[in-house]
């Protein structure tokens, strides 16, 4: 299963949205684990996966479907292969052995292959369900004490025999499991090196490879932001292709948060909102995000840059945000730039101009002073968006 740098999506049968999945032949994950702590027909959802996949595209039937259980019933002959987990990181008989005890026929049965994998739950911020379901604790890396038993749990789990290391921060964690535990794993052991759990960056997903994982996990951000998989996909296997920007003063990093910000503004176009979309990001991680929802909530004031500043004010719990960056598809308008301004927001980025409606025409010197603006980054494509949107208006007989 070794194979450097691969990606893996992570689907929960009980909640993952087949119609809306995001794999295309040119979009698609190195792996799909399919499972979850709670239940599902893990081999209803499999069967329907499968024929998804290839309805899609017949080469997506190559990507190997690998069970990721939570208890014996969610095992599938139907799978390509199973993480055959051992809960090390806890102490409870029921998951480090009973489990698997009550699979073992119906798997050594099978043609499916057997992946012994040790997973390991690492304090991601959160309660996790697996934690709830387990009633095990994670174990806690912020002394020497804790990354000492981490280490010799990955340690024990090779003396063992097992195959695989899951280092597991868990579903909706605030923090990832660190490059620094990461790091100290892949240098006691030889295993592959299998990371999960509050990854929603390329950058947090290519810390963790720089730090020695060799394959990355992401559901939960997957589940909110389906459209977000392409990003991480095209980061990962092409990342030559985002150094090629329009405007040198932006970087790698302003490319691919803009395309985050472009993907907020196509789920306003499927809206049949103008299209414009916007994130806002700190330390290298989203914390708000929005587009414009001012036909849908019959608001003039609900334009991307409000939605996304309410959202990360909710995320920081306060209203300044003076370490941010804001990405904005389209310029911003008086209004929005105020309230950039108030936040304290100390960059912006946007893509195309607004020479009529946008803040420098009616206040330039709006944002806090010592704020930086680059503009154009994809210039072209955010351009593009709005001119096809008011293009299909005006054909339609609709005004924008």
């Amino acid at each position: 299963m070794v194979n450097k740098k691969a990606l893996a999506l992570l689907l929960d049968p009980e909640k993952a949205d087949l119609a809306a999945l995001p794999i295309t032949a040119d979009c698609r994950p190195d792996y799909i684990f399919v499972g979850g702590s709670t239940g599902g027909d893990t081999t209803a959802f499999v069967r329907a996966l499968k024929k998804k996949l290839s309805t899609f595209d017949f080469r997506l039937s190559t990507v190997p479907i690998v069970l990721f259980p939570g208890s014996a019933e969610q095992f599938t002959p139907e799978a390509d292969a199973i993480l055959y987990l051992s809960l090390l990181s806890g102490t409870n008989p029921e998951y480090l052995v009973t489990q698997q005890v009550k699979s073992a026929h119906r798997i050594h049965a099978s043609s499916v292959e057997v992946i012994p994998t040790a997973y390991i739950l690492i304090d991601g911020g959160v309660e996790t369900s697996t934690m709830r379901v387990t009633g095990t604790q994670p174990l806690n890396p912020s002394n020497a004490e804790g990354i000492q038993t981490i280490i010799d749990t990955c340690v024990a789990a090779e003396l063992m025999g097992k195959k695989a290391i899951y280092l597991e921060a868990g579903s909706g964690a605030k923090t990832p499991v660190s490059p620094d535990i990461i790091r100290a794993v892949r240098a006691a052991t030889s295993l592959t090196l299998i990371v999960g759990g509050g990854i929603r960056t390329p950058e947090t997903m290519h810390a963790a490879y720089d730090a020695g994982a060799d394959i990355v996990v992401i559901g939960n951000h997957f589940e909110s932001h389906p459209e977000e998989l392409a990003v991480f996909i095209k980061d990962l296997k092409d990342p030559k292709d985002l150094k090629d920007l329009k405007d040198p003063k932006a970087s790698a990093t302003d490319d691919r948060f803009m395309r985050l910000a472009l993907a907020e503004a196509q789920k306003a176009l499927a809206a049949d909102e103008i299209p414009v979309g916007c994130v806002i990001v700190s330390q290298g991680q989203v914390i708000g995000r929005g587009h414009n929802l001012t036909e849908t909530l019959s608001d003039v004031t609900a334009h991307a840059e409000m939605q996304a500043i309410t959202a990360a004010a909710q995320t920081v719990g306060g209203k300044y945000l003076p370490d941010a960056t804001l990405y904005v598809t389209v310029e911003p308008c008086p209004m929005c730039a105020g309230a950039i301004g108030w936040a304290q927001i100390s960059r912006i980025v946007y893509g195309a101009p607004d020479p009529k409606r946008g803040y420098r025409t009616y206040a330039p010197r709006v944002f806090h002073p010592k704020a930086a603006v680059t503009a154009g980054v994809l210039e072209d494509e955010c351009r593009t968006l709005m001119q096809n949107f008011f293009m299909r208006k005006r054909k339609t007989g609709i005004s924008g």
